[in-house]
């Protein structure tokens, strides 16, 4: 399934709303944890995956970035990246991510932040991702934490004055398909265990170099004391692969 909900007005106008959206990567509360995983970026060729308002794109300029593609599935999403300026070094892309087919060895770096949890088919996409990286490059992604994903519910169990007491982890080991609510929208994500995304990188060439379980700042919970919950399970998943360079 290839969706698209960011092409739904309405849903669109919620996203705008959300402190990331208006603030960029310093309101991202995985921001500081994702950018320690991030190798040197000067002079290096980047593809950024599901790159919505584009704000890694722009990182990646501001790093010294030769070039920079970004991918993402919804117009709305690339007319805003392109609002923000106009860079000849950036080129937006609208395809969904299941349809990459780039050049062997086009990219030094791809970055993909919380948009791979959307997708089905996550090995083949590695795949891709691993042709398009030239030897010694870099995949960094985040993804929603198989811990968040398990139940299609994603939400706390509560007490009766409406508490959270704890979160709820069943149905681990059941992978694929979860109907799940976000900004008050149906989405469709899957979810996968932390064996089966690792293994995934592992089978496509990947060697795993550094994990991450981010929690949130402490700048971050006193701008937004409700992510104080965020510390008691991980909500995001962070990796760093790198594909091995050439032997010849």
């Amino acid at each position: 399934m290839k969706q698209n909900k960011y092409d739904d007005q309405g849903f669109f106008d919620k996203y705008k709303e959300m402190p990331r959206s208006i603030s960029g990567l310093e309101s991202a509360g995985e921001w500081p944890a994702l950018k320690q995983l991030i190798p040197d970026l000067r002079d290096k060729r980047v593809l950024d995956l599901g790159c919505g308002y584009g704000w890694h794109c722009r990182y990646a300029r501001e790093q010294g970035a030769r070039s920079v593609v970004g991918v993402d599935i919804s117009a709305k999403m690339l007319e805003r990246a392109k609002s923000y300026g106009d860079d000849p070094a950036i080129t937006y892309v609208q395809l969904p991510i299941e349809d990459i087919a780039f050049d062997a060895e086009q990219f030094d770096v791809v970055i993909s932040s919380l948009a791979l949890h959307y997708i089905a088919d996550f090995e083949a996409v590695c795949r891709q991702i691993a042709h398009a990286l030239a030897p010694g490059g870099t995949f960094v992604l985040s993804v929603e934490h198989p811990i968040f994903t398990a139940r299609a519910a994603q939400d706390w169990h509560y007490g009766a004055e409406g508490e959270r007491l704890h979160w709820p982890v069943d149905d681990y080991q059941s992978e694929g398909l979860r109907q799940t609510r976000f900004l008050d929208n149906d989405v469709v994500k899957y979810h996968r265990t932390l064996a089966t995304l690792l293994n995934a990188l592992i089978s496509a060439g990947f060697t795993i170099a550094q994990l991450s379980e981010p929690q949130p700042t402490q700048e971050a919970i006193e701008q937004y004391p409700d992510m104080r919950d965020e510390t008691r399970r991980p909500i995001f998943l962070l990796v760093a692969a790198f594909k091995a360079a050439s032997t010849e």
